[in-house]
């Protein structure tokens, strides 16, 4: 190929100047989405740990070209960005020689003499020239990739020095507000952006390790240094934040003194604390999670002194006992037999349960399950608990701090702690509900800081802006209102499940459900009334279906929770809270609720590591029992991970093992299985999910004979590209697409077999027709299609033209010669639509008796119109009257 066609042509340029740094290249990029079809020439030189980023991961993110390659002369258009001075946009000088040049600039340097004029030019003093743009890109609704958004934000973050910059203005922390709620990664932007420490600033990185304390407050781990120094240390705020990273601190209190100045810095990870307020008290300030004071005439001790007294104050106002609290609790009365109790617990799956006299609404004790089973086990299950309950109780009430848990249940070794307010149980707190929010509340915190590319303490906001950004208007306002609506009610609102986990997968959301922590129908007949809506209820689920006059849908369910009396039965509802209504779920990815109540709106709720999921790509199951319980969870397990690409977890692909070994599908409802098959067959390729179903065995619940063989796959594999085909035509004619799938699977199975699979599945009669009858016809025509040496277009028409589109479909799945399914498919994509113009009454006109003759004078005018003999009706009557006076059917006058 010769020089001249390497040449490239562009009629708009985006460049920026020499030694471009993060600003820069982060300007260019925004300019190419405002720019499209746009060609960024990159400047000549960058510096090493930018030119590395490019090459380890986004270059391909930029139209980029070398100078030397353009053909400038077809250039109208030259974008600059970050600069205006000529001499530092060298690799443009040709064009910037060009009379007809268009030129427009954006950039936040002060204007000096000698600058470029552009025919458009866009500039302010802002902290990043990525900064304006943002703001540009927010009014055209255009929305960075999360990898666009990180390299976007590591503009504004290294032009601002992480925001301290005086030049900084309000303007870039909303760019950055915006382009973390895009996506970018505060990891990513952190190794690029945050300095290094000096070496002589290691000596007091170490003096700050050594001397660090702990002070345990109200059960919260609060790290602190206290340090003198006789000279200035330079950036105390950057040795801090490496303490915190490099320690994983949650908080952390820096005390320094310098000169004559005691300096505080502070950093803090929990949502709880407010370190901002905590250091208004000493004439300084900052935000919840980052802020420092100067204090004057006070020695370290004093200081010290004073922050604890201020910790101990703020941190004891924390009230942690609802997050930690299982709500409801299950009671039992008193005179209750103990056998009772032992199936209550049994139906829970829990290990204690509350005596309480309801009808004084009063707690006298607890048992236990080791002391259920005692009594049953020397045959005294018909005594009443209260026999045998432990009376020495202690109860807290909501506003109670950790060290009062902590006390009454580790020194008091109680097994269980009832939280009530007023007279009333609201919930109980277990030793387990303890011992996992002191081990693991810290490193949930940890975990979670950066599911979304933001930090915790901001997850309101931002999980806020997903859904104003990846919804349209009327959802958003819809969940709006259904939050006001339950806020009049007294309920609190959340938006669930599939809703939540396809939002942050960026996924098309085709359901809304709405739990309502209340009662749901008296929601939904309130919330109908307000919208004009009409709805239906289920009073024994405690669900409703709200029904928009387009027959827009929305799901309602009150919290609830559920049990199983036997395996693979259905199961038996009663009212909860969100935590247990979300710990009834498939799986992790699906127990993610959103708060809808104005005071909450937006706030994201993750009990069971849902987000640490979604991030792994991994399904996981949330109890050991719960394939058991629920066989068909197996078969959504399979159609989540062949859906979303995700893998299965070990322990959860164990649990489907053993759930299959122990057979529990032996009393699975047949209707419910062929529900889920039926789902993962609609999938847009369902060939993973059936190899995986296989893999488990699967395919032996369905009936001990099938046999999924090479072969099987091949045909799913050419029904999979005919289905594809079919949808690309557009043809608005809905077929059971899972049929097409199903009837593949069977295809080498006996008649008796398929017959008794159909049995096992309580397959309904006419899906039972499709699967049997039907597909033997359709297989046995295909076959005398295939035996024919020569089959007109005729034959082939009135050979196919009685069977549904998902025979059609079948039949060129299964055709081996090419020529045959070309003209399949030519008979479905054109003849089959063929219709003669003429009608019986033409007929008679002609003077024709009625009678069999008339089906068959409109056969061979349709005939004729397959060959394209006719184009019109009077031509068709007139080959009507010819082929009738041929044939002597005519009535002579």
């Amino acid at each position: 190929m010769s020089k001249k066609n390497k040449t490239i042509t562009a009629e708009t340029i985006i460049t920026s100047h020499i030694n471009a740094d993060f600003d820069a290249i982060a300007s260019m990029l925004a300019a190419q989405k405002l720019y499209p079809n746009s060609i960024i020439v990159f400047p000549g030189s960058q510096e090493k740990n930018l030119r590395d980023f490019f090459i380890s991961s986004t270059s391909y993110l930029f139209n980029m070209a070398d100078p030397g390659s353009i053909d400038f002369s077809q250039t109208l258009r030259l974008v600059i960005v970050d600069t205006r001075q000529t001499s530092r946009l060298p690799q443009v000088s040709d064009l910037l020689r060009k009379k007809d040049i268009k030129i427009d600039i954006y950039d936040h340097h002060p204007a000096m003499e000698g600058d470029l004029k552009g025919s458009v030019e866009i500039t302010r003093q802002t902290g990043a020239t990525i900064t304006i743009l943002c703001s540009l890109l927010q009014e055209k609704k255009f929305f960075p990739t999360p990898e666009e958004a990180t390299i976007m934000a590591l503009g504004i973050y290294e032009d601002t020095g992480l925001f301290t910059y005086s030049s900084t203005t309000r303007e870039d922390f909303e760019q950055a507000a915006f382009l973390l709620s895009c996506g970018a990664s505060l990891s990513t932007i952190a190794g690029f952006v945050v300095k290094e420490i000096k070496s002589e600033q290691v000596t007091w990185l170490n003096e700050l390790l050594n001397e660090m304390t702990i002070h345990r407050i109200n059960g919260v781990d609060i790290h602190m240094s206290v340090i003198s120094s006789s000279s200035y240390i330079t950036d105390l705020a950057t040795i801090v934040q490496k303490i915190v990273r490099m320690e994983n601190l949650d908080i952390f209190f820096a005390i320094v003194l310098m000169g004559n100045k005691i300096h505080i810095i502070a950093r803090n990870l929990i949502p709880e604390v407010d370190v901002g307020k905590i250091l208004s008290e000493f004439g300084g300030g900052g935000h919840p999670s980052a802020a420092s004071a100067k204090v004057e005439n006070r020695t370290l001790a004093q200081v010290e002194m004073m922050l604890i007294e201020r910790l101990q104050k703020q941190v004891k106002q924390i009230q942690i006992v609802k997050n930690m609290m299982t709500s409801p609790a299950i009671t039992i009365e008193p005179l209750v037999t103990c056998k009772t109790a032992g199936s209550l617990m049994t139906r829970y799956n829990i290990n204690t349960l509350l005596v309480v006299d309801k009808q004084k609404n009063y707690y006298e004790g607890y048992i236990t399950r080791q002391i259920i089973e005692k009594i049953l086990y020397h045959k005294l299950s018909h005594l009443p608990v209260k026999e045998y309950m432990n009376s020495e109780v202690s109860s807290i009430s909501s506003d109670a701090d950790v060290s009062q848990i902590e006390n009454i249940i580790v020194e008091g070794k109680h097994r269980i702690l009832p939280v009530i307010d007023d007279g009333f149980i609201k919930g109980v707190i277990t030793r387990t509900d303890l011992l996992n929010y002191l081990v693991q509340h810290s490193k949930e915190i940890k975990r979670n800081e950066t599911e979304l590319g933001i930090k915790k303490n901001a997850k309101k906001r931002q999980i806020e802006n997903i859904l104003y950004q990846r919804l349209d208007n009327r959802i958003k306002q819809l969940l709006q209102n259904i939050g006001k609506t339950g806020n009049e009610l007294g309920f609190n609102m959340f938006v669930v499940g599939g809703f939540v986990r396809d939002l942050l997968l960026s996924r098309q959301i085709d359901d809304i459900d709405i739990v309502v922590e209340g009662d749901g129908i008296e929601f939904a007949k309130t919330y109908a009334k307000k919208e004009g809506c009409r709805i239906n209820t289920y009073k024994k689920f405690g669900t409703a279906v709200i029904i928009y006059p387009d027959n827009f849908k929305i799901d309602v369910a009150s919290a609830r929770l559920e049990y199983y009396k036997t395996p693979a039965a259905l199961p038996i509802v009663e009212k909860s809270s969100i935590k247990l209504d979300l710990a009834r779920r498939d799986f992790t990815i699906n127990t993610l609720a959103i708060s809808l109540n104005p005071d909450n709106f937006g706030t994201m709720i993750d009990y069971f590591g849902a987000n640490r999921d979604l991030k792994d790509k991994t399904i996981r199951t949330i109890h050991n029992l719960s394939f058991v319980e629920d066989p068909t969870r197996i078969f959504r397990a399979i159609k989540f991970s062949n859906r979303f690409g995700f893998k299965i977890g070990k322990v959860t692909s164990n649990l489907i093992k053993n759930a299959i070994t122990i057979d529990c599908f032996k009393n699975l409802s047949g209707l419910r299985v062929l529900s889920e098959l039926k789902q993962i067959f609609e999938e847009e390729n369902p060939i993973p999910a059936i190899k995986t179903m296989e893999s488990y065995g699967l395919e032996k619940v369905l009936h001990k004979d099938l046999t999924l063989i090479p072969n099987t796959y091949q045909l799913l594999e050419s029904v999979n590209k005919i289905l594809s085909w079919h949808d690309l035509l557009y043809m608005d004619e809905p077929y059971p697409r899972w049929a097409v799938y199903f009837m593949a699977m069977l295809n080498r199975c006996s008649y008796k077999v398929c017959e008794q699979i159909c049995t096992r599945l309580n397959v309904p009669l006419r899906e039972r027709g499709i699967l049997l009858e039907k597909r033997y016809k359709a297989e046995k025509q295909l076959n005398l299609i295939e035996s024919s040496s020569t089959y007109t277009k005729q034959e082939l028409y009135w050979t196919l033209i009685n069977f549904k589109t998902e025979y059609i479909l079948y039949m060129m799945a299964l055709v081996k010669d090419e020529e045959i399914k070309k003209a399949i498919s030519n008979f479905y994509t054109h003849q089959r639509g063929i219709k003669p113009y003429i009608k019986g009454r033409d007929l008679l006109k002609l003077g024709l008796q009625p009678g069999p003759v008339f089906s068959a004078i409109i056969k061979q005018v349709l005939n004729a119109k397959l060959d394209g003999q006719l184009k019109t009706r009077k031509e068709e009557i007139q080959f009507a009257a010819a082929y009738a006076e041929k044939t002597n059917l005519l009535i002579k006058s």
